[in-house]
């Protein structure tokens, strides 16, 4: 007997004559998850991803850790294998499920039997196993509705395995399946969110950050980087664009209106992220973005940041309330780093009074003293790009 990670899909299950492809990403996935903790052996069966050790030096536990994080997994568990015979299903949780057993009150047993040519029903396979543990842990109730243990019996085609509930996973479907986007990452809450969320859906994430120094210091800058570190385990190897912003900053605080000049600051980050995608073939950006969480969030101010862009702008979090995003990063370890009290490019020279209804013919006006591409090709040249791994 040996114990296993195994990883449930999710809505993999539904593309059809696609499947495969979805399969053979998230093993890819995992593998290059899994490369630091041990030799183990990745493969999938009956929309049932294995995930094996193949000697006693693996790390199980961080194997476990990394597997949590993994994309396209709807749930995963521990599990003990053994041979398919009933008798050796009942020893197995015994010993492998033994501490659970005998700390809780109720229990049942869940049986699915993938292989057909075993000799019981999932049913009478649930109900021996069942008759079993109880006549093992007297003090157990059964509860087939609302059980504190559930004991799920899986018969597949080369063994059977034994485990306890599962643990949610992370969802979503495996990077790599989804094309490739640029987030624009400050160092706030709102926008490590919403790279989590986009790369959720299967898209391999790099970011750009925008670096105002003197007026933002290096830990603002090691601040974002560290930030972009959180979500490698979820969005794997990643790249970190860091624009050379001061310039640009410094340059529409002389010649433009004050309470147009973030407006226009957005502009400008749209279009250097737009010229960065491009050169890296990547199809579309991210941002942070709430309706109206700010004066540069009013659906009028979008639409006049959105008016430079030459590729689609992802909103995940666009409908969602502060504390909702709170939630998520609180649950993705990002909203510590977030809180710490480092200054962000957005908030140099803020308006005392920033137009929120503006119209895209004003801002015109107002960049039309300036040589724009000139400004965003100066940034992009000094990009400094940070590779951040598993």
């Amino acid at each position: 007997m040996r114990e296993i990670i195994l990883l449930k899909q999710g809505e993999m299950v539904l593309k059809g004559l696609n499947r495969r492809g979805f399969e053979d990403k998230l093993m890819g996935n995992a593998r290059r998850r899994l490369k630091k903790h041990g030799s183990f052996q990745v493969y999938t069966r009956q929309s049932t991803t294995y995930v094996e050790p193949q000697d006693e030096g693996c790390d199980l536990e961080g194997a476990w850790q990394a597997m949590g994080k993994l994309f396209g997994v709807a749930g995963l568990c521990r599990a003990q294998s053994c041979a398919k015979d009933k008798q050796a299903i009942v020893a197995c949780a015994k010993e492998y499920l033994g501490d659970q057993l005998r700390q809780a009150k109720s229990f049942k047993v869940e049986s699915k039997r993938a292989d057909k040519t075993f000799p019981m029903t999932s049913i009478q396979l649930s109900q021996y196993v069942g008759g079993a543990l109880h006549d093992a842990f007297p003090h157990l109730a059964v509860d087939v509705h609302n059980p504190q243990l559930t004991v799920h019996v899986e018969v597949r085609d080369y063994e059977a395995f034994v485990h306890a509930d599962a643990q949610a996973g992370a969802g979503g479907l495996p990077v790599g399946m989804g094309g490739r986007a640029l987030s624009l990452l400050s160092g706030g809450i709102d926008s490590p969110v919403a790279s989590w969320m986009v790369a959720k859906r299967g898209v391999i994430v790099d970011m750009i950050h925008y670096y105002s120094y003197p007026y933002t210091s290096p830990e603002a800058k090691e601040k974002v980087l560290e930030l972009a570190r959180l979500l490698v385990p979820y969005l794997g190897k990643t790249c970190v664009h860091v624009v050379p912003f001061t310039a640009v900053q410094e340059t529409l605080r002389r010649a433009c209106p004050e309470e147009l000049f973030t407006l226009l600051m957005r502009r400008f980050m749209m279009r250097i992220a737009c010229q960065v995608a491009q050169h890296n073939g990547i199809q579309a950006l991210v941002t942070g973005e709430s309706v109206g969480q700010v004066a540069s969030q009013t659906l009028e101010a979008l639409a006049c940041t959105d008016a430079v862009c030459t590729l689609p702008v992802l909103r995940p979090v666009v409908g969602m309330d502060k504390e909702e995003i709170v939630a998520v990063a609180r649950r993705i370890g990002t909203f510590e780093t977030s809180i710490l009290p480092y200054e962000d490019c957005c908030t140099v020279f803020t308006p005392r009074h920033p137009r929120t209804r503006p119209r895209v013919e004003q801002l015109e006006q107002a960049e039309a003293v300036l040589d724009v591409q000139a400004m965003v090709d100066e940034a992009v040249a000094g990009i400094q790009r940070v590779v951040l791994e598993l």
